[in-house]
């Protein structure tokens, strides 16, 4: 009788020197509460992204998404004012936290939200892949409590590495909004500004305190 063995998993051989801190640094000094134990760090695939929501694949490791249910009010409300100027002009694809997207090879994010132009997606359609190997002409982050500085660094020099040409880091509790046109050129806006969509979205604007309102909205 022949007892099958089960096959251990492929670790990335830079994964297996590294101890539990130093894989959270090279992750951004995230907490370990986001990071997936199953499969193990340093070996996941884009498979296993589809079979856990809200994770990014990040190094072959499975990293929960940072978010709460604040900082889903502010996308959702962003979505739709997005879509208010998006879908009257069709220009594009807006897309909500949940959308899957290798921006580079074996590399996942989810902005919290994200458009695509039409001339940006093959074929000019919507993407059918779960996790299609696509980058977004805007990605849009709202940080929350559980996202480290070096997090966010690395994710904004992975969407310009991956062609994203606008990046809005949104802080709900500085109410600003950092816009980053490039890696290393930026401009902070405050609740007095409107924000616009530069290049990409060509006058498309909302003013900061209509934005940040919408937290403060009430029956």
């Amino acid at each position: 009788m022949t007892t099958a063995v089960a096959e251990e998993p492929e670790i990335d051989e830079a994964a297996e020197k590294y101890s539990m801190a130093d894989l959270l640094h090279q992750l951004g000094d995230i907490p370990p509460s986001r990071v997936r134990m199953r499969p193990l760090p340093g070996t996941a695939t884009i498979a296993d992204v589809q079979k856990h929501k809200l994770c990014e694949l990040i190094d072959r490791t499975l990293v929960e998404k940072a978010m709460g249910q604040r900082e889903s009010q502010l996308s959702s409300y962003l979505v739709h004012l997005l879509n208010c100027f998006v879908l009257p002009a069709n220009a594009g694809i807006v897309f909500g936290p949940d959308a899957t997207m290798e921006i580079l090879t074996g590399l996942v994010r989810l902005p919290d939200v994200a458009f695509i132009s039409w001339s940006s997606l093959p074929g000019r359609k919507a993407p059918i892949e779960p996790v299609p190997n696509i980058a977004p002409d805007l990605a849009v982050e709202i940080i929350s409590k559980g996202n480290s500085r070096a997090e966010m660094s690395r994710k904004r020099a992975e969407y310009f590495e991956a062609g994203v040409h606008l990046v809005w880091m949104i802080d709900r509790f500085k109410q600003t909004v950092a816009v980053y046109t490039a890696i290393d050129q930026f401009k902070t806006l405050t609740i007095d500004d409107a924000l616009d969509g530069g290049d990409v979205l060509p006058e498309f604007s909302v003013k900061l305190r209509v934005l940040f309102g919408e937290l403060d909205r009430h029956g």
